[in-house]
């Protein structure tokens, strides 16, 4: 009896594995399409941001932006207001202030998070998640490495993509405060 439970139990975790390779090979696919350049580590003041310290991160951020951009935490639903900010104007890694994303890129997703079709080019870099145990594309700033959130294939045309952001992660320029919202398309 107790090898039919073993053989079971082994033909069960099999299956469990291959379902979630199946899914994880199909995401990867699509992973290599959303994959971008990166920008410079660097910014034009000369801060680079990959060489800031645990200490050094937690002085420059609120304790929630640290957990979110530092540790990859998630925020609550419904409790950005940047989820329903619609004028012109650019969003911004609250970390290095990178832009990643334009007022026209943004849309309703009706998750409780700011959400996006599409990134400003270069911005973001992609990797793998595993957190939820079925595997999820998480995104990052592409200059100082700070969690963003999640994206998905469920958006809205011209990319069926879902950049699902965390707003504590984002910093809002509205359009015209400064030079880098003129890149808005």
């Amino acid at each position: 009896m107790r090898h039919a439970i073993d053989r079971r139990s082994l033909l069960a975790g099999s299956a469990a594995w291959a379902t979630l390779a199946a899914c994880s090979n199909a995401q990867e696919a699509g992973d290599a399409e959303m994959s971008t350049t990166a920008p410079s580590r660097t910014d034009a003041g000369g801060t680079d941001w990959s060489a800031l310290t645990k200490d050094e991160w937690k002085a420059r951020l609120t304790p929630e932006a640290f957990y979110v951009l530092r540790e990859e935490g998630t925020e609550r639903a419904g409790s950005s207001p940047l989820d329903k900010t619609y004028e012109a104007g650019t969003y911004r890694c609250a970390g290095c202030a990178l832009p990643l994303f334009t007022s026209a890129m943004k849309f309703d997703s009706g998750t409780g998070w700011p959400s996006f079709f599409e990134t400003i080019e270069g911005a973001v870099e992609t990797k793998r998640d595993f957190k939820l145990i079925v595997p999820r594309t998480e995104y990052h700033c592409a200059r100082c490495g700070g969690h963003q959130g999640h994206v998905f294939k469920d958006g809205p045309a011209p990319t069926g993509l879902r950049y699902c952001n965390n707003g504590v992660a984002l910093d809002f320029v509205p359009a015209g405060e400064d030079a880098d919202a003129a890149t808005e398309a």
